[in-house]
């Protein structure tokens, strides 16, 4: 069987052998019934400009190009950095401002609930009038008081109890003193009145105290001056 060449097989031969060059544009007409008309352009942008130079010129040309590349690239980096940075800043702030707010909220509440905490107290301290409740109904009180300074204590609520420590104006409240004719004790905190109370480091209440000093000359004791 004879092999002849048709003038459509020469057009095909002629459309799909171009060779490839640079800065040449390569157009393939030829498709398939899965494929699209592809059209191949050049991305050499300096195929036209470096023709026509020589050798030194066209490395000097390259090395600028490159040092162009390079400022691009450490401009780019340091944007890039900056935008890190910035961001993790951001994140930091915000996490710091979430955690303030919880806390103060936190603060809020337990400060508000802890008159309903000193009433109990103030209840368990008249121990004549305690003592002639129902049995039964005190206990359940006294639960009722314990779950509720459990519940206090787990958000990080602590009691103030600085009797027998010197004396702190900075974290306690004096509003009265009991004499004694022991020097060692002066100055020193000798009974809590009111309990003082501390949210993590942070005082909230201070405790309201008597401390122990030096007796008048025309003092009884023991006796206390209010």
């Amino acid at each position: 069987m004879d092999n002849k060449i048709t003038p459509d097989d020469t057009t095909k031969k002629a459309n799909t052998d171009i060779p490839l060059g640079s800065g040449v544009d390569i157009l393939r007409e030829e498709k398939t019934e899965d494929e699209d008309d592809i059209e191949i352009e050049s991305y050499n942008e300096d195929a036209e400009f470096s023709e026509g130079m020589s050798p030194q010129d066209r490395i000097k040309h390259l090395r600028e190009k490159l040092r162009e590349c390079i400022k691009d690239k450490q401009e780019y980096l340091d944007g890039w950095q900056r935008l890190k940075a910035d961001f993790v800043n951001f994140k930091k702030r915000n996490a710091e401002e979430k955690e303030y707010f919880l806390k103060f909220s936190r603060e809020s509440i337990i400060t508000d609930l802890l008159p309903v905490l000193e009433s109990f107290h103030m209840a368990f301290a008249n121990k004549e009038a305690w003592e002639k409740v129902d049995p039964a109904w005190r206990s359940g009180v006294e639960h009722i008081h314990t779950q509720f300074v459990q519940v206090l204590a787990g958000y990080g609520l602590t009691e103030i109890d600085p009797t027998g420590k010197p004396f702190d104006p900075n974290e306690q409240m004096s509003i009265g003193t009991t004499y004694t004719t022991d020097t060692a004790k002066y100055h020193t905190v000798a009974e809590v009145l009111q309990t003082g109370y501390k949210l993590g480091d942070r005082l909230i209440k201070a405790p309201k105290v008597k401390i122990y000093g030096e007796a008048p000359l025309d003092a009884t004791l023991p006796g206390n001056k209010e």
